[in-house]
């Protein structure tokens, strides 16, 4: 999921150009507040990767839905066409080219940015928070460092509407040096998404690939 590369956020230190007069702790539990009010949101992504030792860089778009509690689904359109989908229990990757489903328990396989999008945990609890640079014109950007050790990532980094304090962007710095950045668009909330937008079925002659590898 990506448009053009956003650039990279900066480190520690960072600053903003705009940043509200508030501070990033005080913006953070707003931020909270707000989520906790969004039952479901739909938008356009584009998400790019750097790596970070060979700074290789990929980029994808596509659609995303999201429904709380840990209800969505992620469709790439280029350039290749996949889907990730969540009913809230189970996860399915389908990439339409290998003719295979791989089905995983959403609690072992939720990524990050996917458990962050559904509301799950409690950003002012959860994280420090401090001004960052920001990835998208206009909008002003949290550095937030998990307050536990988090294997996957070392902090995320996420760009607000100043106004509304609507995600414009998420970025996730692994400890590898490794930067994934997801920047949305035409995003709609509380439209009142079913369930039935969150249910996956397996296409005619596709296989299934579970857990234990089945």
């Amino acid at each position: 999921m990506t448009t053009t590369f956003a650039p990279v956020i900066a480190g520690q230190g960072a600053t903003n150009a705009a940043q509200p007069g508030k501070s990033p702790d005080a913006l953070a539990r707003e931020l909270q507040a707000r989520y906790q009010s969004i039952r479901d949101f739909s938008a356009d992504f584009v998400q790019s990767y750097r790596a970070g030792v060979l700074k290789t860089q990929s980029q994808e778009r596509g659609t995303v839905a999201i429904k709380k509690p840990g209800k969505m689904r992620w469709t790439y359109t280029k350039p290749e066409r996949k889907e990730l989908v969540s009913d809230g229990v189970k996860l399915y990757w389908y990439v339409p080219e290998d003719k295979q489903v791989v089905e995983r328990d959403v609690a072992s396989q939720a990524s990050t940015p996917d458990l962050f999008l559904s509301g799950r945990g409690d950003i002012a609890r959860d994280f420090t928070a401090s001004y960052a640079e920001t990835p998208v014109q206009g909008s002003v950007a949290l550095k937030l460092v998990p307050r536990k050790n988090e294997p996957e990532y070392q902090y995320l980094v996420v760009a607000l509407d100043p106004g509304t304090l609507q995600i414009r962007a998420l970025m996730t710095r692994d400890h590898q040096g490794g930067e994934s950045t997801l920047t949305f668009s035409n995003m709609k909330e509380n439209r009142g998404l079913s369930d039935r937008d969150f249910v996956f079925r397996v296409p005619s002659g596709v296989k299934v690939v579970t857990d234990d590898g089945r």
